[in-house]
């Protein structure tokens, strides 16, 4: 059950990275496409919520970053309330544009056509249908392109690379990522910038998931080093040059690398860098979220699971069961996956009874919830407490007899 976890988080990192078209990098240029109006690239927009599957985010797995990474972000469930946040901010604009002219120039039309058609896949996306919105990208870049426009041919080829990415054509998401990031660096867009980082991430995650080891090692090292560096030199800068909200995004974006790379040590079996990585992104997300803040709670069960593998099973339990009494308290969405966590490592700790409850516990509230993936790994779980109850009572058994 404690692996189920880490595997059960590893689909969440990728959940994140399909629904990120939801968000589009939270940080990257706005989406009102006015030639006159267009956001720089290097203002943050405010809306990056990565919370638990992204509030205020850590969006991406639920780390709000105040601009978040989803990540959901986590799987967490929330990723599509995200999109309802940028959504319908980038369709206000999108309304108002023009809403005083009778009249409108070539411009201006071509400027509403692709809007239109930016909408039409975001909602496509959003009820799943993958192909229309892939149709509706394809016009929408051909007519970015025609209009000189980089910043609607960045957020074109994010929505495209994040679609590629759900549709499992990760190859060519690599490609789309580059090719957003070629547009921002061509544009002037630092390498420290945090829509920059926020795809090195992603394109990290995608390395990490093709095996492609040194890439994505390289990704994250790059992610969590420029963050780092970028963080010194705020601690420079005068208060007023620095909102709080940006000093905020960038912290909470480290969380978020923080976090993937952990995930990734884990699932190659380095359980100690994997640990290290978990307490500093546990540390940013109290700090930055709160100690009940859904992200806050899915970092300390990862740890918890990741110290369970390490055999240090009674610590596993002290960040286990504060996750758990925090998710009672606070509602989590997804307790269930906390108690069942909670019960394996329980079991591993010898606590067979215990570890039963809980197990019987989290399997009702997965029913309720129709978490259908939680409710056959719980059952895993409990075939596995049974197997090691037998192995303990027949070894027993045997003891009896030698004597």
């Amino acid at each position: 059950m404690a692996l189920r976890s880490y595997c059960r988080q590893l689909a969440a990192q990728v959940f994140r990275l399909k629904l990120c078209g939801n968000e589009c990098p939270r940080n990257a240029p706005g989406c009102s496409f006015s030639l006159a109006g267009i956001k720089s690239l290097h203002e943050p927009t405010g809306v990056l919520a990565r919370s638990s599957r992204c509030v205020k985010r850590w969006h991406r797995r639920s780390w709000h970053r105040c601009a978040s990474l989803q990540m959901p972000s986590q799987k967490s469930h929330s990723d599509t309330t995200d999109f309802s946040r940028w959504t319908l901010a980038w369709g206000a604009v999108a309304f108002s544009l023009f809403g005083g002219s009778d009249e409108k120039t070539e411009e201006q039309k071509l400027e509403d056509e692709l809007i239109l058609l930016l909408k039409k896949a975001k909602y496509s996306m959003m009820i799943g249908e993958l192909d229309a919105a892939d149709g509706f990208l394809h016009r929408a870049v051909r007519l970015a392109h025609q209009m000189h426009n980089n910043d609607a041919i960045i957020y074109t080829y994010s929505l495209m690379a994040n679609l590629a990415f759900v549709r499992g054509q990760l190859d060519n998401a690599e490609k789309l990522f580059k090719a957003a990031m070629s547009f921002m660096l061509s544009g002037g867009t630092p390498q420290d910038d945090n829509a920059l980082i926020e795809m090195s991430l992603k394109l990290a995650s995608i390395y990490a998931t093709q095996n492609k080891n040194e890439l994505a090692e390289h990704g994250f090292q790059f992610c969590t080093d420029s963050l780092e560096a970028k963080m010194d030199k705020q601690k420079d800068l005068p208060p007023e040059s620095l909102s709080d909200e940006e000093r905020k995004d960038t912290r909470l974006l480290l969380g978020l690398s923080l976090d993937a790379r952990a995930r990734y040590l884990a699932a190659n079996h380095r359980f100690i860098g994997a640990c290290r990585d978990y307490r500093h992104a546990l540390q940013i997300c109290q700090e930055e979220q709160g100690e009940s803040h859904p992200q806050t709670l899915v970092l300390m069960s990862d740890l918890a699971t990741v110290l369970d593998l390490r055999g240090k099973h009674d610590e596993a339990l002290v960040y286990v069961k504060k996750a758990v009494e925090l998710g009672q308290a606070a509602g989590h969405p997804e307790q269930h996956v906390l108690l069942g966590n909670m019960a394996g490592i329980l079991m591993h700790n010898g606590e067979f009874e215990e570890s039963a409850k809980l197990y019987q516990e989290a399997l009702a509230l997965a029913h309720t919830a129709g978490d259908a993936e939680a409710i056959e790994q719980l059952q895993e779980g409990l075939k596995e407490l049974d197997n090691r109850r037998n192995a303990k009572d027949n070894s027993k058994v045997e003891d009896e007899l030698k004597e």
